[in-house]
């Protein structure tokens, strides 16, 4: 079949237009499915970093936008195998012009003392980690968001409360490294405690504690433990790792992973439709030139085989042109508002694998397509063929 390539090559772009529409879709077509697969992946097939396997988030069982008491940290830190707690407080807030997408990113209120010993991936100088430590109004900033807004050390940075009613006047005093490259601000839990007011009832309220544990074994038992304790209290918890956690968020508009399978079986189905329709009109177009080509010597098997590596040509071009599309796209994705939500997103991209994936869906499609048709030009016989007048 071999000697047959450029045959196939030549007509699989004999009607320039059809062909370079049909490529078109399924490059538009591919393109989604290898962002769907990309998202799929960095959000429940990678693997957690070494840090993110010692990190566990305590929220309420309820719903993410209820509280709980700080007084529940101590009875986290008496567990076996816990390291360290951390007070983890979605601020939330405007910065400038709310309507601006650019000016949207997360704002935690933490403890600066405990953050690093928590995330032992954030590089920051010494000294901005001192000052960070001692000026009770000063934040720190990643460097990606740095880089976006133009932060600089010593700007100042006003959030305007919608959560909580009190406004955040801010102080960069650093800009750390992180390797999710989140859009992340962090300034001093003390400070939005003290700005609330000792009689501000939500003074005393958190809305997430952080945990390490010593170690990855330890984390399950830490879970269970955790749970165990508040699970008759008036505000229960719910602890899950960290990823599971930031996928919480996702879980607003329902189960993400069935959407996503169901999103990528509908895609594949539909685009299986549309070329098998093209690759049908082009055979049925055709069906003198079989007869002639079986006069010539021809059999079925070559028509068969001629007619599938056609289809095969029109689709690995498709899949090969939606790959590289699908990589442009992750890098939109990458730059979205979702990455304050969702930091795995930050690391989103159409990995090798993921590339071969998509070329191998369009040539699964291009070949199932085109199977019945070519099967019936093949089966065709050479009178048939000759009679035929379209």
């Amino acid at each position: 079949m071999f000697r047959f390539v450029s045959l196939m090559f030549k007509n699989s772009l004999r009607n320039r237009r059809r062909s370079i529409l049909t490529i078109g879709s399924m490059a538009v077509s591919l393109c989604l499915l290898g962002v769907l697969f990309a998202i799929y992946r960095t959000l429940f097939l990678a693997d957690a970093t070494p840090a993110e396997a010692l990190r566990l988030v305590v929220r309420h069982r309820v719903s993410l936008t209820q509280s709980m008491p700080i007084s529940y940290r101590q009875k986290i830190e008496s567990i076996p195998g816990v390291h360290q707690v951390m007070v983890w407080q979605w601020f939330g807030g405007t910065y400038k012009d709310a309507r601006d997408p650019n000016n949207f990113f997360a704002r935690f209120a933490a403890e600066p003392d405990r953050i690093f010993t928590l995330h032992p991936e954030y590089q920051i100088p010494d000294d901005q980690k001192s000052a960070f430590q001692h000026e009770r109004t000063g934040c720190i900033v990643s460097k990606t968001l740095a880089e976006k807004l133009k932060f600089k050390l010593g700007d100042r940075i006003t959030l305007v409360g919608d959560i909580f009613p009190v406004n955040m006047e801010l102080k960069v005093v650093g800009i750390y490294e992180d390797p999710q490259n989140a859009d992340t601000l962090y300034f001093n839990r003390d400070y939005l405690r003290d700005a609330l007011g000792e009689s501000n009832p939500r003074s005393g309220q958190v809305g997430a504690f952080q945990i390490q544990a010593n170690s990855a074994e330890d984390v399950p038992r830490i879970a269970k433990a955790v749970d165990d304790i508040f699970d008759n209290a008036p505000q229960p918890t719910k602890t899950e790792s960290e990823r599971a956690f930031q996928l919480s968020f996702a879980s607003f508009v329902g189960n993400l992973r069935l959407f996503l399978l169901l999103i990528c079986g509908a895609v594949t189905f539909t685009i299986l439709l549309v070329s098998a329709n093209t690759i049908s009109m082009s055979v049925r177009e055709r069906v003198r030139e079989v007869g002639i080509l079986k006069t010539l010597g021809f059999t079925r098997g070559n028509i068969l085989g001629i007619i599938l590596g056609e289809a095969a040509f029109i689709a690995l071009i498709g899949g090969a042109l939606g790959g590289l599309l699908a990589q442009a796209l992750c890098v939109v994705v990458r730059s979205s508002p979702g990455g304050a939500f969702i930091p795995a997103l930050k690391s989103l991209a159409v990995t090798p694998s993921i590339g071969l994936l998509c070329i191998a869906v369009a040539l699964f499609i291009g070949l199932v397509s085109s199977l019945v048709p070519a099967w019936g030009a093949a089966r065709t016989s050479i009178l048939d063929s000759l009679r035929y007048s379209g």
